[in-house]
């Protein structure tokens, strides 16, 4: 594969400059990679490798059809791009929609702030898991399974479109999970962690205290009792805000979402209000140093910041060139693909509600009853429903932080959530341990962030 773009220039250029006339619009992307991957379940080794994988894809878009060939091998890339556009052609049948955007020549990559994971043997990189499995191991007798599992990966990204873009982006991405499941008789619980960084390996290697705590949390929780399920006042921590920014409201604000599901674009009309004035909920990968960090989306869009509410009102949604073309909005640089097996597609970057000027303690003042949620365990959406499992969590009393509870689900409707905000903290967290899935791209690195919340009448799952 090329290793720049003086050496991909000549034969890019030609090839766009032979097809290019055949289509409404074609681009090639070129891509190198290379990772690690380690998953240790207790003292077993289940995955230790390393790869390097080299491919491509061709994009062409015909009368509003697209046709995608794939291809790791560079000499059969005439035949791809053939192939691309004959499915284009076969397809088309209305008229192509893209929102322009100013055609961009660079070369950027994403700085590192410290040392190259590619600069780490194997070897010590399995080290750090196995010494991290001896930390979770030892907490209590009671942890029976761990599991810990480590990732790197490096990409560097070519592109070049018939509008004149041609653009070289490279990229490094780390991430570290950890869980350990702690057993009393027939009681078990579970604790996790995960951690990921674009900026360096140390931030993977000093996380002592965050690995012990996921045990912890497991083995403290075979002898808590389980919340009883009701409504309540619910005051969550930011990891907590964050996930749900990302989870159920910000998948609802990618373009492609609403532009498909003509109900839900009613519902996401902007001018709407949803929450409280003090709301505002941001998407972009501009800001720096995040794990949904880049310059240029897939896409050759250069990245924004979008607000999607301001003052509680819904101004903005996410989009790809095509989604903005077809609702008449602004390209917001959020195309992009997994990688070149994939075509690029909406997807969030770094999401985070912004903070607020609520002092936390104030959060809990006059709650007479309610639930403190830290942290999560997992959850799921189903289009503007949302259920989600709580790390840690206490209940409430008089507003003072009581005892501990298991088995916290939060269960709600996440516009009539946001409608029940009640105050929002003056703190403020990023979380980097996201992996994003939407249409079979899962894994995708994204931000995500927030104060605590204050949220009235959420309904927690628990013991009845």
């Amino acid at each position: 594969m090329p290793t720049t773009i003086a050496d991909a220039q000549n034969l890019l250029s030609d090839l766009i400059t032979r097809y290019s006339s055949h289509v409404d619009y074609l681009m090639i992307r070129l891509e190198e990679a290379e990772g690690t991957d380690i998953l240790l379940r207790g003292d077993k080794v289940e995955t230790l490798s390393e790869g390097i994988s080299i491919g491509g894809h061709i994009r062409a878009c015909h009368k509003g059809g697209w046709g995608l060939s794939s291809f790791n091998q560079l000499s059969t890339i005439k035949e791809r791009i053939e192939e691309a556009i004959a499915a284009a052609q076969m397809v088309g049948d209305e008229e192509t929609l893209l929102a322009p955007i100013d055609p961009i020549q660079a070369i950027c990559q994403l700085p590192l702030t410290g040392t190259d994971p590619r600069k780490i043997s194997l070897a010590h990189k399995k080290e750090l898991c196995d010494r991290y499995t001896d930390l979770l191991k030892s907490v209590d007798h009671r942890i029976t399974t761990t599991s810990v599992r480590y990732g790197d990966s490096t990409q560097k990204v070519i592109l070049a479109t018939s509008e004149g873009t041609l653009i070289e982006q490279s990229w490094v991405d780390m991430e570290m999970r950890f869980a350990a499941t702690a057993r009393n008789g027939e009681t078990v619980q579970t604790g996790r962690e995960t951690t990921g960084s674009r900026k360096a390996y140390e931030d993977l290697i000093n996380l002592d205290e965050q690995v012990k705590g996921a045990a912890q949390r497991a083995v403290a929780a075979l002898s808590l009792p389980s919340v009883k399920g009701n409504t309540y006042t619910v005051v969550i921590d930011p990891i907590l805000t964050g996930l749900f920014v990302h989870e159920a409201f910000g998948h609802l604000s990618e373009a492609d979402m609403a532009y498909e599901n003509p109900d839900l674009l009613e519902v996401m009309t902007i001018g709407r209000r949803f929450g409280p004035k003090e709301l505002q909920i941001f998407d972009g990968a501009a800001p720096e140093g995040h794990r949904g960090s880049y310059f240029y989306d897939d896409e050759g869009t250069p990245a924004t910041t979008t607000q999607l509410i301001k003052d509680g009102v819904l101004v903005g949604r996410l989009h790809s060139r095509e989604t903005a073309g077809k609702l008449e909005e602004a390209p917001t640089g959020n195309a992009r693909c997994l990688n070149y097996h994939f075509s690029p597609i909406v997807r969030m970057t770094n999401t985070w509600i912004e903070r607020g000027k609520t002092p936390v303690e104030d959060l809990f003042t006059g709650i007479k009853e309610g639930v403190y949620a830290r942290n999560w365990l997992g959850g799921m959406t189903n289009g503007e429903m949302f259920t989600f499992s709580a790390g840690e969590a206490w209940m409430i009393r008089n507003g003072k932080i009581a005892e501990s509870v298991k088995d916290v689900t939060l269960s709600g409707n996440v516009f009539q959530t946001l409608a029940d905000i009640e105050a929002i903290g003056n703190d403020f967290y990023w979380d980097e341990s996201g992996g994003c899935g939407k249409g079979g791209q899962n894994g995708l690195s994204v931000g995500c962030g927030g104060p605590s919340l204050r949220i009235r009448d959420v309904v927690v799952g628990g013991e009845i």
